[in-house]
Formats: C-alpha cells, sequence, structure tokens
C-alpha cells in the first residue's frame, strides 16, 4: 500500500486544509510542490515518510493523532481504490481476519513490494488481539485503521493499543 499512502494523503490534507498546505508539505519533504504520486508507482519508504513527518511539521499536528486520522481517512480512500476486497466481509472482524490476504494479493504487482504480516488472537467471543509487523514503522497508522474499518462498517469497535502494533480490538456484536 506504500504508493497509495502518498495518494490518500494527499486528498486528505487538501480536502480538509487545502492545496496551498499541501504543496508546503511537498517542499518540506524535499520534493517539488507540483509532485504527485501514481497508483501503480514504487514509492521509496524512505519519501513515504519523509511526507509523513512533513505532514505532522506543516499542519502542526501530533505524530500519533495525524497517525490515527490518517488510517482513518484510508479507510474511506481505499474502497474506491480496492472495491472488490471490501464487498467480501459481512462485518469489521471478517474484513480485519484478511488482512494479510489482501496485502499479499494487492502488492503482488508492486515493485518491491514487502506488504505487513498480521497475527491474531481471538482473546474472547467478542475481542481480537491483533498485530501488525512490518519493517516500515507504520503501526501508528494501524490504530487509525483498525478505528476507520469499524466506521467503514458500520459497527462500534474499542481499539485499545497494547503494544507497538499491537491491538485489541472489541467488537460489540
Amino acid at each position: 500500500m506504500k504508493e497509495v499512502i502518498p495518494i490518500c494523503l494527499s486528498e486528505l490534507v487538501t480536502k480538509r486544509f487545502g492545496a496551498e498546505p499541501w504543496g508546503r508539505l511537498l517542499e518540506t519533504a524535499g520534493l517539488p510542490k507540483t509532485a504527485y504520486f501514481l497508483p501503480a508507482q514504487d514509492v521509496p519508504d524512505a519519501t513515504v515518510m519523509k511526507v509523513i513527518q512533513a505532514a505532522c511539521s506543516v499542519l502542526g499536528l501530533q505524530p500519533m493523532a495525524a497517525a490515527e486520522a490518517f488510517g482513518e481517512y484510508c479507510c474511506e480512500y481505499a474502497p474506491r481504490i480496492y472495491a472488490a476486497y471490501y464487498r467480501g466481509p459481512q462485518n469489521a472482524r471478517e474484513f480485519l481476519l484478511r488482512m494479510k490476504e489482501v496485502h499479499e494479493k494487492v502488492t503482488r504487482t508492486v515493485p518491491n513490494a514487502h506488504p505487513p504480516v498480521f497475527s491474531y488472537e481471538q482473546q474472547a467471543p467478542r475481542k481480537l488481539v491483533m498485530k501488525y509487523s512490518s519493517g516500515r514503522g507504520l503501526g501508528d497508522i494501524f490504530v487509525g485503521l483498525v478505528k476507520g474499518v469499524g466506521r467503514y462498517f458500520k459497527e462500534e469497535l474499542q481499539v485499545r493499543r497494547i503494544g507497538p502494533g499491537t491491538v485489541e480490538v472489541s467488537f460489540a456484536r
């Protein structure tokens, strides 16, 4: 999803803050203010991280708050790009349990893709511990993504971070 991250971030920033802050953000990240990203583009991890860090700096956001907001927004953006993956699951739990498979399928055609690995532990009938492992260091975004999945499926999820890249998800049903 690394090529999608800057595209989604661009949409989020321009919708909520305008085009001018997006241009400043790109310049802060060391890119031309008119730079754009393509869906199938192999964007280096270092560039993605610079864009994310620049977003916090330019917009005056704390990294955790920005990461969660981005993760939640990504669940509004991603269904437009990956609609087929959102049609199968009937609820948030089913969707979350398919994350590893989805990331592997989506990244098969992306050069240098290293999708994250997810592991799961069912704690109780309505409680799931989910671990995100990736060398990219995007664990903060993971919390927002899980919350966004709940919102997408119109479910009340309680998401509690219990470690780096690990969340406990409580489902209402």
